[in-house]
């Protein structure tokens, strides 16, 4: 085995695992990662990395593959970013998020136990198991009260996290990620749903968008900032749980604003709601308080929302052959969104 760190990331082709694993690169790390079989090869995310990554084949509903895949490469840490994640397929599926999303990372720690019981273990936890919120802002002792099948696994998740902290005294922390986007984010979710829009209907492409509830009130950061903290989280002397937020409040009216607002366009002439897209039990309001990130990690958001609006939109205008005619936050190659033989003429100032 090299002598370099190891990190173990469950979901590296996702949003997260993709940012986690290059900041992990540029750490040192020697990186795996689980990959889920499937008919299609799903490794867009990180194809720059393929040659610099390990990837497995396993699965969180599948206890023997994780316990060989642990044993093969030996992490010193073990990042679950590994879920199904969308809010809305939860209540379509709600076994199966239950299997994946909660079992999951029973089935993980328990390898994590008998396998690496030394490696330090993170859990990728939700701002959505406050739910119905008690009270406003959300701290680490906000009581949880999940509005969804997805947010039930959240919170079995979390305490399975915290019992096998306390009881099997492994170092198993939980970061309570607020929602947090970036150009990487899947099309099915609401934010890129809007910066995919915006940019297909500045190049002519697409002629209206389609949401469900616009006056859902979320606290938005930026990925690749929040994959640092995770990080962070795992190099204390002991392990504990953070909330991961930016302390701002927006709408998705006001996100769906900004962004047309970018291309000169009036949001009124394209945008309409459907019923369809509403949430059987919604959640109206998240905003998170990271005092304790901030304090204990000296942790602070680069990103703000404006930027991330103009990050998701640039990123999605270039991958449609549209030059962006205002700046985005110089966080990362928009160029690696360009559309085929189109032609990035000036960086971000």
């Amino acid at each position: 085995m090299s002598e370099s760190k190891r990190a173990l990331i469950t979901g590296i082709t996702g949003q997260d695992g993709s940012y986690l694993a290059e900041y992990l690169l540029g750490c040192g790390y020697e990186v795996h990662g689980l990959l889920r079989r499937s008919s299609t090869l799903n490794v867009g995310r990180v194809s720059h990395l393929q040659e610099r990554i390990q990837l497995h084949y396993s699965d969180l509903t599948d206890s023997m593959s994780l316990q060989r895949v642990l044993q093969l490469c030996e992490p010193h840490e073990v990042y679950n970013l590994a879920a199904q994640s969308h809010v809305k397929v939860s209540f379509d599926q709600p076994i199966y998020t239950g299997d994946a999303t909660a079992l999951g990372v029973t089935r993980l720690l328990e390898a994590v136990r008998m396998i690496v019981p030394e490696a330090r273990f993170y859990q990728a936890s939700s701002s959505e198991m406050f739910g119905k919120v008690r009270e406003v802002p959300q701290t680490e002792l906000t009581p949880f009260h999940p509005r969804s099948p997805y947010a039930v696994a959240k919170v079995y998740g979390y305490w399975a996290t915290v019992n096998y902290r306390e009881a099997h005294g492994l170092f198993a922390c939980n970061g309570i990620l607020f929602n947090h986007e970036s150009p990487r984010r899947g099309e099915d979710f609401v934010t890129r749903k809007i910066t995919c829009a915006v940019a297909r209907i500045a190049a002519g492409k697409q002629r209206e968008l389609v949401l469900g509830n616009t006056e859902a009130r979320r606290d938005w950061g930026y990925a690749g900032d929040y994959v640092e903290l995770m990080w962070r989280m795992l190099q204390q002397e002991k392990p504990d749980d953070y909330v991961v937020a930016t302390n701002e409040q927006w709408s998705v009216q006001q996100f769906v604003e900004r962004a047309f607002e970018l291309v000169d366009l009036d949001w009124r002439q394209y945008v309409r709601t459907d019923p369809r897209y509403f949430r059987p039990a919604e959640v109206d309001e998240l905003i998170g308080n990271p005092a304790k990130a901030r304090e204990q990690l000296g942790w602070q958001p680069r990103v703000r929302f404006d930027g991330l609006v103009r990050l998701m939109l640039a990123a999605d205008l270039v991958a449609n052959g549209v030059m962006p005619e205002f700046d985005w936050p110089e966080v990362e190659d928009i160029g690696l969104y360009a559309a085929p033989g189109f032609k990035l003429l000036r960086p971000a100032r």
